[in-house]
């Protein structure tokens, strides 16, 4: 059965506008769940949970596999480390003070450590190994995004434009670079990430930014989007997808934007295609994998942006970022369904319902089997048998 939501609604779910959609009465139709002969059915290897997981609020907590352990979070401020075999808790620390955590910036571990940012614009840094809180310090605005790590420094990105540099053994600030927010944004930023000396990411005013990490240096903005249309929401540009990179080529997507490949050295395009995103991308390193903002899934060939094959049998689901798994592509829905798609044809091969309370975040890849984890903090290794 097609579910149907008032369009306002589905904006701020969908979208998580911070203002906008007033106004809006038409409809949006949910597809319904595709019917899939399943060419295999996943076993659960164990299942734990990290508190209350996080809800219905926006905080995408993507678990980190790292140091032999899988890292959890929950929005409350819940930090687990598991064994990735068993599921057994090696440690777990609430990082809640005096008000909620709302811990919501994912998790990245290095230099021994796991970081972690919050809504309430902290950072903290946790010894990997025990848990201990190692550091935890105050930045210009919310952290939606998960850090990157160069050059003993945390790199964050913040909900006011900030891209604030670390130092991975203090959190003494090195470096700060400031970017246009415009007054009407999406609830979410672009993760930055660091590679060959630079810094690369996504601003809320439509582009792609790039800086040199040793020094906060900013060297080159590339356009994503233009504002354009009528009405607000029509406008909006932010680049909230974690930058791909490939080779010597980066590519980003944003939300009324476009798909581009932009040369890593010169910030210069190398090509654009039409496709409007506000999550991030995947890539089997020759094609990208894209989740439209009308939960199309396509995948586009890497070099020359052509697409390969899209579906709209998703429209309107709520998906994750895709991921790859076991080779292939990876969708979680709002309703808890897992949606396995052919990398190379789009055709669907599997599908699961694993829990109603639906996902935030797509799965990760273990060395054996995958982990996903629940809107309601349900976290569950899974393998699968053919």
């Amino acid at each position: 059965m097609k579910k149907m939501f008032p369009k306002a609604a589905l904006c701020a779910i969908a979208l998580g506008l911070l203002a906008g959609c007033a106004g809006e009465e038409d409809t949006v139709i949910m597809a319904p769940v595709p019917t899939v002969n399943s060419e295999f059915t996943p076993s659960q290897e164990w299942s734990t949970s990290v508190g209350d997981g996080v809800g219905h609020y926006f905080s995408k907590l993507t678990p980190e596999l790292a140091y032999d352990k899988v890292f959890v979070a929950s929005r409350e401020g819940m930090v687990k480390a598991l064994d990735p075999d068993t599921g057994k808790a090696l440690w777990k620390v609430d990082l809640e003070k005096d008000v909620l955590a709302r811990l919501s910036g994912g998790l990245t571990a290095a230099y021994g450590k796991v970081f972690v940012g919050s809504e309430n614009g902290e950072v903290i840094a946790l010894e990997e190994s025990t848990g201990e809180e190692l550091w935890r310090v105050s930045v210009n605005g919310e952290v939606l995004a998960s850090p990157a790590t160069d050059s003993n420094m945390v790199i964050v990105h913040t909900s006011r434009g900030m891209l604030i540099a670390l130092d991975q053994a203090s959190g003494e600030q090195k470096w700060t670079i400031s970017t246009e927010v415009p007054s009407l944004t999406l609830r979410g930023d672009s993760s930055p990430v660091a590679v060959s000396g630079g810094v690369f990411w996504g601003t809320a005013n439509g582009r792609l930014a790039a800086a040199i990490v040793d020094r906060g240096q900013l060297i080159w903005q590339q356009p994503v989007g233009t504002p354009k249309g009528a009405t607000e929401i029509d406008r909006l540009v932010d680049v909230d997808a974690s930058p791909i990179v490939l080779g010597g080529t980066l590519y980003t997507v944003g939300i009324n934007g476009q798909l581009i490949a932009i040369d890593l050295r010169s910030g210069k395009p190398v090509w654009k295609r039409n496709y409007s995103s506000a999550i991030d991308l995947a890539s089997d390193g020759s094609r990208l994998f894209v989740v439209t903002d009308k939960d199309h899934v396509v995948a586009v060939d890497a070099r020359s942006g052509t697409e390969l094959w899209s579906t709209p049998l998703l429209e309107n689901r709520l998906l994750t970022a895709p991921a790859i798994i076991n080779g292939y592509v990876v969708v979680g829905d709002t309703e808890g369904y897992l949606h396995w798609l052919d990398r190379s044809s789009g055709e669907f091969v599997a599908q699961q319902l694993v829990d109603d309370s639906g996902f935030a975040v797509a799965p990760i890849e273990l060395p054996e089997g995958y982990l996903v984890t629940t809107r309601n903090g349900d976290v569950k290794k899974l393998t699968i048998s053919q």
